[in-house]
């Protein structure tokens, strides 16, 4: 599978996970049926993958975590929140910048339009 296939099929996850379960729930529920739908896809996925936070050449333990690795490249950003925030969007391209992986996808379960609640973050794309 090619990397560029990813987010479409990440996204189709998200729409069933969305239609299936519908706002309201929190940010857990979301992320154990996200990893099935994902999975049932045929994705590799891994969950709550620690991030190394290095400053001046120290290792710090912050227990940073990743909410969802799909396919060791895309990171998803869960929220189950009233609206997304800038602070939403700064937190994934960190996360993005730490991990040294390029896309990510920030969602919005909590909201009526699941359209405008994916958003695609990247990092270094050219």
């Amino acid at each position: 599978m090619r990397e560029n296939e990813h987010p479409y099929l990440i996204r189709k996850a998200i729409f069933n996970v969305y239609n299936g379960l519908e706002p309201g729930l929190l940010e857990s529920v979301y992320q154990k049926v996200l990893i099935y739908e994902l999975k049932e896809l045929g994705l590799e996925v891994q969950s709550e993958v620690p991030i190394t936070l290095i400053y001046n050449q120290i290792i710090f333990d912050c227990e940073l975590r990743i909410d969802i690795l799909v396919e060791n490249s895309v990171i998803i950003e869960l929220k189950s929140v009233k609206e997304l925030e800038n602070v939403h969007y700064k937190q994934l391209l960190t996360y993005l910048k730490l991990a040294d992986k390029r896309l990510g996808i920030l969602v919005n379960f909590n909201t009526d339009n699941i359209l405008d609640s994916i958003k695609r973050v990247a990092n270094k794309i050219v």
